[in-house]
């Protein structure tokens, strides 16, 4: 039931009622994009007068801007802490395609909007988002680069093409995860581990090889050869 404009205002803090209607807007923009949607369905969401919605977001571009920040929040920093952590490069790869899963799950709407409407964002906004995901790129293709140099992924592997095609896949759940039946974020993210390691390991007699060629030049340069 509808909480009556005033009652509500009554009862939640400025703080806790700008993060309702910022969830709200989520769930609008998530259901009929920025542009088909308008401030009075996120006041009818709430069920409280569209004039109220003014005083904490002027605009409806502003609530955009509030929702995509929120869908776009943390990635580069647990991506980071993956990083930084222990682990092969595969294991890392694994790390990073579950850790950009999971706002799927906790925070759907946002992540939605922010992947399908952020073109829509003021020019600021829209070039400090670019600057983060510029950012997560770089971040994950020194992992896969890492792996290559270690040996764990194969010489050939274009790992400028290996992040793009990680973010793609892991982008795209957001516009159907909850329709595809027991797709859960864990085995959507062990599933596209397993292609993305899998696709990108170097083959086991190939890393002996790379390995005992290592061994003979090393052998020749100490004898002169």
């Amino acid at each position: 039931m509808r909480v009556p404009d005033r009652a509500k205002r009554r009862t939640l803090s400025p703080r806790r009622r700008s993060a309702e209607i910022i969830e709200a807007a989520a769930q609008v923009f998530a259901e009929r994009g920025y542009h088909g949607a308008s401030t009075q369905d996120i006041a009818d969401v709430l069920g409280i007068r569209q004039a109220s919605l003014y005083y904490y977001f002027p605009s409806k571009e502003l609530a955009l801007e509030q929702v995509c920040m929120r869908g776009v929040e943390g990635f580069v920093e647990r991506a980071e802490a993956i990083v930084r952590g222990e682990g092969t490069a595969a294991e890392k790869i694994r790390a990073l395609v579950l850790a950009h899963l999971q706002p799927t799950r906790d925070r759907h709407a946002f992540v939605k909007v922010f992947l399908r409407e952020r073109h829509n964002l003021p020019d600021a906004s829209r070039h400090r988002v670019g600057r983060l995901s510029r950012r997560l790129e770089r971040i994950i293709e020194d992992v896969f680069a890492d792996g290559v140099r270690r040996g764990e992924f194969r010489p050939d592997l274009d790992c400028r093409l290996a992040t793009l095609g990680m973010l793609g896949m892991c982008n795209a759940v957001s516009a159907w995860y909850g329709i595809e039946p027991n797709a859960t974020i864990e085995r959507i993210a062990e599933e596209f581990g397993h292609l993305l390691v899998d696709g990108a390991r170097a083959p086991a007699a190939g890393r002996r090889g790379t390995r005992r060629r290592g061994r003979v030049a090393t052998t020749r340069k100490r004898r002169g050869d």
